[in-house]
């Protein structure tokens, strides 16, 4: 049987093209969305978290051949436990937003009161530009 733990959502655009925030840094992790679940009810080996979530990108004025990496972490750095990472090579011929979606899990997470997760941005080409939507939900379960 599976046990319901916590569920948090973070959503820092709602609409296409709401947002307009530069990645400045090239191949830096740039946090764009963070939660703490409370997983201190599991099964120790038997917790897992899952996660999903959707960010929108665009291309620099000057496009060029870009590629965006989306982080999972636990922790509340980047230099915390990865979990999960993708990466894409934004399409030249799209000049408007770009859609990158992802769903992964974390197995055995930890069963504390405050685990951290965080999700991070970074990209190959200075000017990329995050336009929304963007959306994150995690989930913590247990098997008993």
């Amino acid at each position: 049987m599976t046990t319901f733990l916590d569920l948090k959502t973070s959503q820092n655009a709602s609409y296409a093209n709401s947002i307009a925030i530069p990645i400045l840094v090239i191949n830096t992790p740039q946090l764009i969305a963070q939660q703490t679940l409370n997983l201190s009810g599991g099964t120790a080996n038997l917790t897992r978290v899952e996660f999903s979530g959707v960010v929108a990108v665009q291309l620099p004025l000057l496009p060029l051949a870009t590629t965006v990496l989306v982080s999972v972490v636990r922790g509340l750095t980047a230099e915390g436990v990865i979990v999960f990472s993708a990466a894409q090579n934004l399409e030249l011929s799209l000049l408007g937003p770009q859609l990158i979606a992802f769903s992964g899990s974390d197995f055995n997470a930890p069963n504390a009161a405050g685990t951290a997760y965080s999700v991070f941005i970074q990209t190959s080409a200075i000017g990329t530009i995050r336009v929304g939507p963007e959306s994150f939900n995690f989930i913590g379960v247990s098997d008993v």
